[in-house]
């Protein structure tokens, strides 16, 4: 990941985590029903992709998930891919 310094933001009240970057905000959108975190959008800005940006919102999406004891349904292609690829989430998939 290229942005180790990324100041991710948590905003539960619209369910999304975010963060600027270079003045453009990046998010990953979520809305939880019944114990489920439905992932259903992540964004990042065309100028701004290929910098692991996604990543580290998902990654911290996944993360509060996991401590909030929330299973996931990854509604977000970009989201359905990264949990292909990091078994160690797998085990969150609702």
């Amino acid at each position: 990941m290229n942005n180790p310094t990324l100041h991710i933001t948590h905003h539960p009240d619209i369910g999304r985590f975010a963060c600027e970057v270079d003045g453009l905000m990046c998010e990953a959108d979520y809305r939880l029903l019944n114990g489920v975190m439905h992932m259903t959008h992540t964004g990042v800005p065309r100028a701004l992709e290929g910098r692991g940006i996604a990543a580290q919102l998902v990654h911290a999406a996944l993360t509060w998930a996991r401590e909030q004891g929330l299973t996931v349904q990854p509604v977000c292609s970009y989201v359905a891919v990264y949990i292909r690829r990091h078994p160690e989430w797998q085990d969150l998939v609702a």
